[in-house]
């Protein structure tokens, strides 16, 4: 479910919505299934550049998802919606104060992991020891890691709390570039990404694939074709409403409130592939110089006054 908490949120989607075009491609999309663009500008008698404007705006939305994969002379792209309702709040509610502290965190920088093959690590200039052997995951250079990935385990990070005493954490965010982990590369390859923080489970994303149709934006231009080339780029959020992949697809009830933030504690944050999760597809994270988004883990902590 795609949720809106006030109508000012959600303004960006109306005006996606409000071409007639767009709200047809959506109907396709959900009567037939996943479509490539030949088929959408076929069924609606349009050209295929002008259906790529429309698909543009309803991706930027976070109304589809938007991939490509092998065709007849080349490759094509392929929609597929992301949310099957909507929910917008017409009531205002009590808005968070844009007051935060912001860190960038580099991927190895984590405090603690446990690591299962097929695994590996590499900073933008080399691989780090020898795929598949976890005992690189807790060599020096790992700090300067560029990604990593692994079968199943875990990577935990111990974040920075910036909050005085008199200081109530209204919300937190994390953003990071992420998708599954495959042997090689597989773009139809879902894993079960679980998310802690301060050790309580606070969801679970569904990653679609290993993406590697083609080189990540700023991936180097030494690295194996045949590995993880970039990943989606997600944001996760822990509010007075719940927890929240990209501020639509809730995916708990995890609160803020239920950790009761004080300046005194000590903040940590798991990422988790569980062996016996239903989609045990592996895990990659990507950092500086590597994939599309030349970021580490972005950590926000928006507060008000006690």
């Amino acid at each position: 479910m795609l949720h809106y908490h006030s109508l000012s949120e959600a303004q960006n989607l109306f005006k996606v919505l409000s071409a007639p075009m767009r709200i047809k491609i959506m109907e396709l999309l959900y009567e037939g299934g996943d479509r490539n663009l030949n088929d959408l500008a076929n069924k609606l008698g349009l050209t295929n550049s002008a259906v790529s404007l429309h698909v543009k705006a309803l991706e930027s939305a976070g109304l589809i998802e938007v991939h490509s994969a092998p065709g007849k002379r080349g490759s094509m792209k392929i929609c597929k919606p992301l949310h099957e309702s909507l929910l917008i709040n017409m009531a205002p509610v009590n808005e968070i104060v844009d007051y935060h502290y912001e860190d960038e965190i580099a991927i190895g920088y984590y405090s603690n992991c446990e690591i299962h093959p097929t695994c590996g690590i590499a900073t933008p200039k080399d691989i780090i020891g020898k795929f598949d052997d976890p005992r690189y995951f807790q060599f020096a250079d790992r700090f300067n890691a560029g990604v990593f990935w692994f079968g199943y385990g875990y990577v935990e990070y111990t974040l920075p709390n910036h909050l005085t005493k008199d200081q109530k954490a209204e919300q937190i965010t994390l953003s990071f570039e992420i998708s599954s982990e495959f042997p090689c590369i597989n773009e139809d390859f879902p894993s079960d990404i679980e998310f802690y923080f301060n050790n309580t489970y606070i969801g679970t994303w569904l990653s679609p694939g290993d993406f590697g149709n083609r080189p990540g934006l700023i991936t180097p231009s030494w690295w194996v074709p045949s590995c993880n080339q970039y990943g989606l780029l997600k944001t996760l959020s822990i509010n007075h409403y719940g927890t929240y992949i990209d501020s639509g697809e809730k995916i708990s009830s995890v609160t803020i409130d239920d950790f009761n933030l004080t300046c005194d504690d000590i903040l940590t944050f798991r990422f988790q592939v569980s062996k016996n999760a239903k989609n045990c597809g592996g895990f990659t994270l990507f950092g500086r110089e590597f994939g599309d988004y030349d970021q580490g883990i972005i950590f926000k902590t928006f507060y008000g006054k006690r």
